[in-house]
């Protein structure tokens, strides 16, 4: 019995961790394509938990874009990255952004973006 109570505490940690958020988005029209300028919060541990990615979504959910996080940030809350270069098809009125986590993987909650040139 005396262990019931550690083996509980490991089986409850990963349902409180907290998924990486999108604090702002930006996007920018550069000719033909888009720069998007995206500022997250997560709890960064250190190299074993950290947001590792953030990705661009057409409205249809088809990968545009995605930018790799390689390292934490738990030091720097939120912190901003961008990714240039992005194509949106033609006549795209918004995107769809979401984050990801290196242990929990990608968060429910993604956050519209509309193009305006």
């Amino acid at each position: 019995m005396k262990y019931l109570l550690p083996l509980l505490a490991l089986m409850v940690g990963p349902a409180l961790a907290e998924p990486p958020a999108i604090v702002s988005a930006i996007a920018t029209a550069t000719g033909d394509t888009w720069r998007f300028d995206v500022a997250l919060r997560h709890p960064d541990t250190g190299w074993d938990h950290y947001a590792d990615a953030w990705e661009v979504l057409s409205p249809n959910g088809e990968r545009l874009g995605l930018r790799v996080l390689a390292h934490p940030h738990e030091n720097e809350q939120p912190f901003t990255r961008s990714l240039a270069g992005v194509a949106v098809p033609q006549g795209t009125d918004y995107v769809m952004i979401r984050a990801r986590c290196l242990v929990d993987g990608w968060a429910d909650t993604l956050v519209q973006v509309h193009l305006t040139e």
